[in-house]
């Protein structure tokens, strides 16, 4: 295990700690980003995949640092990745000794995300005796099960709408990913009275003006069926599905869905940014200015670790949900109040947020 510190990514939040591991016997590659720990040991998701880039998981990392923030948690920013398929054969192994790999990196709490899972994160409390997203029979709160980050999305939604004239009733909503928080946020908003007109997964999109079947469509992929494969929609191709007009579009797949050089594909009133850092800032700034209103991932999405830190915390899942949607409602709402007062982007509106709470915090620290 070697620890480096690359320059181009350091500002005066961080990070502290960029590590490579590597473990030859078994073929382990791993990655992992602490932030900064002025508020508290970090909290960030472990994902894997094959593609994770050093700078993607620093990214994904900061976005955890303004999140958790955000949220008013007691906990600083980090994220770590596992450089292999999630489907191979030896998840488990490879978890167990990414678990040994980062046991001393003790202000370091890992969680669930792309590619990991509850089970996953049994296997490495069982191993170091720290992690966040446990199994309910292990004293979790299955963030997953309960569908925690969609939960929080739909929230956004509701008060976004408040502000932009936009009920839910009847909106078409466009999910980029029908994953977890995919699946989750189309459930939470099909209750509240929106149709989800499209949507994709990695294999292909469908479409349906009239409407999609949720709760159909949820029990097509439980099944193992691709969305296409469900016959509930027309297929579309991904790139069709990004330039469908829509009220409400969520992207909750991988990060830079959008970049300034496709962003004009996008055609709706409003963006919640499901997935982490799916919009880069400069497509952010230009869609806004196009009159496209963004509730930023570190606000839209962060139902998912404020139900890992109350677990953390020892507390209920009624207060995690209670917590989720006082804490979202509340930033989203501080969001359109500060973009409404001046040149100020939703981006740089949950920046400022953010930083101001770590800067106080931050001043309280030891500089040797």
């Amino acid at each position: 295990m070697r620890t480096h510190y690359i320059e181009d990514f350091a500002d005066d939040l961080g990070p502290e700690k960029i590590i490579h591991i590597f473990e030859p016997k078994s073929g382990l590659k791993a990655t992992v980003v602490i932030d900064n720990i002025s508020l508290g040991p970090a909290v960030g998701g472990c994902r894997m995949a094959t593609d994770v880039s050093t700078r993607e998981v620093f990214r994904l990392a900061r976005a955890m640092t303004l999140k958790n923030a955000l949220s008013e948690l007691p906990h600083g920013g980090a994220k770590s990745a596992i450089l292999a398929n999630s489907r191979c054969e030896n998840k488990e192994l490879l978890v167990r000794e990414f678990a040994q790999s980062i046991k001393h990196l003790t202000d370091y709490i890992p969680g669930p995300d792309m590619g990991t899972d509850e089970t996953c994160m049994a296997w490495i409390h069982d191993e170091i005796g720290r992690a966040v997203g446990l199994p309910k029979v292990l004293g979790g709160i299955p963030l997953d099960e309960l569908g925690m980050t969609g939960y929080g999305l739909a929230v956004a939604a509701e008060v976004a709408g408040d502000y932009l004239d936009l009920p839910l009733e009847d909106a078409r909503v466009v999910i980029q990913g029908f994953g977890n928080v995919g699946k989750a946020v189309a459930r939470f908003l099909d209750q509240k009275g929106a149709k989800l007109i499209a949507t994709c997964d990695s294999q292909g999109a469908i479409v349906n003006k009239d409407g999609l079947d949720v709760l159909e469509l949820i029990k097509a992929r439980q099944q193992g069926n691709s969305v296409q494969e469900s016959g509930l929609g027309s297929p579309i191709s991904q790139g069709e599905l990004l330039a469908l007009e829509s009220d409400i579009f969520i992207p909750a797949a991988r990060p830079d869905v959008f970049t300034e050089l496709n962003q004009y594909l996008l055609n709706t009133k409003l963006v919640l940014e499901g997935a982490n850092i799916p919009i880069t800032h400069e497509a952010a700034k230009k869609m806004f200015q196009r009159g496209i209103m963004i509730v930023p991932d570190v606000i839209a999405n962060s139902g998912g670790v404020i139900c890992a830190a109350t677990e953390y915390q020892g507390m209920t899942e009624s207060l995690a949900f209670e917590r989720v949607k006082n804490t979202i409602g509340g930033n989203t709402r501080e969001i359109f109040e500060r973009t409404a007062k001046g040149a100020v982007t939703p981006h740089d509106a949950a920046l400022q947020m953010a930083q101001e709470r770590i800067s106080q915090a931050m001043a309280f620290r030891a500089h040797i």
